[in-house]
């Protein structure tokens, strides 16, 4: 049995996306002949986008807890001075600082080094700790850093400068896995000297036990409609407010929209419908999971459709989404043509549950997937009237009681997290020579 340093920051009790990623891989893991000593945070914080979800068990794991508190991240106007003149803040000396003493300390008898880079901070906490340990070193996006659109910079120089440390960090490491097949191909193409580099995509996914059994009992007849996750609200309103000074700078992607990634326009094609046909007023709800800023509540505020849970653990928001007549996937919106670099976490398991899916993306891997489910009503993420039309025919199905289609499992296989973990293992066969798990006795993940 093989040994993987495995440095996750993201991991229970933590809740959200990348936690989910790095607790399957870890659970997965062995029965591919790989042993993982993670390296973690205390998993207390108080950041908002590390909600804790106590529901996720790491019994049986071998975690390292980076002792201690967690100082304060950064904000106000002390984050704005550290994002301008990119200097290190303490959280970032703090988990750097630990991080690196505890793995050290941690995975002397380690195989190789694997670093789920979120936060993008990690990575060179990941090059310390491979340098001194002298093993080959996985470095896993779970975004693709500067290269995402998503991500706003003071100004054009401080991307270059960031998209520079980025190379810097890829041509340091083994492997590099990236989140969705759009991403691996920018950084083949934007970094070709990574050309004798194993560069693999490897993207989220579910967990087919998470959806077996029959759908949770409704209490009500009315048409529900689900979003689950983030909905960047705040940052869609003040990207548009600054958009001027964006363009000036160059800070911002030319051309994107954060707010088409919130509920503002799914509540606004839900107006338009219910104006034109006002029976549905009594008949539609929008049930919005996840932590809600105020400017998220205030968005909300204006329709009575809405129903707010906030943030719930993984169960509870998979039963939510069992129990949608209708999934909204939204996307911040690009010029048409290009190609979004990542496919938010949710898309894999609004898939698996079999519901309907209204997807307001744009070009990219998210609306290939969703285009090959075939059980996806796919529109523009600004386009309000195509996203009103899409939900009146939802309804209409509904109303008239024909099931939704059932989607292409050949398609959904691909998705399932122990598919995913032998995915990853092959990246660290090919790093360590040959697979082990062949070895007699050894079990397999079917």
């Amino acid at each position: 049995m093989r040994r993987v340093l495995f440095l996750a920051y993201h991991f229970p009790p933590l809740g959200g996306a990348p936690v989910r990623r790095n607790a399957s891989f870890v659970r997965y893991l062995p029965e591919l002949g790989y042993q993982p000593i993670v390296v973690t945070g205390p998993g207390a914080p108080s950041y908002r986008w590390t909600p804790l979800d106590g529901t996720a068990s790491v019994d049986g794991f071998d975690v390292r807890r980076v002792a201690g508190d967690e100082p304060p991240r950064s904000d106000g106007w002390r984050g704005r001075r550290e994002r301008w003149l990119r200097a290190v803040s303490p959280w970032q000396r703090w988990w750097e600082a630990n991080a690196v003493r505890l793995a050290c300390e941690a995975g002397a008898d380690a195989d190789l080094v694997h670093a789920s880079i979120a936060p993008y901070i990690s990575a060179e906490a990941a090059l310390a700790i491979a340098r001194k340990l002298r093993k080959p070193l996985v470095v896993d996006f779970e975004d693709p850093w500067a290269l995402d659109e998503m991500l706003v910079y003071p100004s054009a120089l401080h991307r270059r400068i960031d998209l520079g440390h980025m190379r810097r960090v890829l041509a340091s490491a083994d492997a590099v896995i990236m989140n969705t097949p759009e991403a691996a191909r920018r950084v083949r193409t934007l970094f070709p000297e990574l050309v004798d580099r194993s560069v693999a995509a490897i993207p989220n996914g579910f967990e087919p036990a998470d959806f077996e059994g029959p759908a949770p009992p409704r209490t009500n007849t009315r048409f529900r409609i689900v979003h689950t996750g983030s909905l960047h609200t705040d940052l869609g309103l003040s990207q548009r407010r600054f958009r001027a000074a964006r363009r000036l700078f160059g800070g911002a992607v030319a051309g994107v929209d954060f707010l088409t990634r919130s509920h503002v326009h799914l509540l606004d094609a839900v107006e338009r419908l219910c104006a034109q046909r006002p029976e549905l007023r009594e008949t539609i709800e929008v049930h919005l999971a996840g932590v809600l800023t105020d400017a998220d509540r205030e968005a909300a505020a204006r329709s009575r459709a809405v129903r707010e849970h906030g943030f719930l653990s993984h169960p509870e928001t998979i039963e939510l989404v069992r129990s949608a007549d209708l999934l909204f996937l939204p996307m911040h919106d690009l010029p048409s043509g290009r190609r979004v670099a990542i496919v938010p976490c949710k898309t894999y398991e609004y898939a698996a549950s079999g519901r309907p899916i209204l997807g307001a993306v744009p070009d990219g891997d998210a609306r290939d997937l969703l285009t090959r489910l075939q059980t996806t009503s796919l529109c523009r993420p600004a386009d309000v009237a195509a996203i009103s039309d899409a939900i009146s025919a939802e309804v209409e199905r509904w109303q008239a009681g024909v099931p939704a289609p059932a989607p292409r499992q050949e398609e959904l296989q691909r998705y399932e997290w122990c598919q995913l973990a032998h995915e990853l293992a092959d990246v660290f066969d090919r790093l360590l020579g040959g697979s082990v798990r062949s070895v007699p006795g050894l079990a397999t993940v079917p």
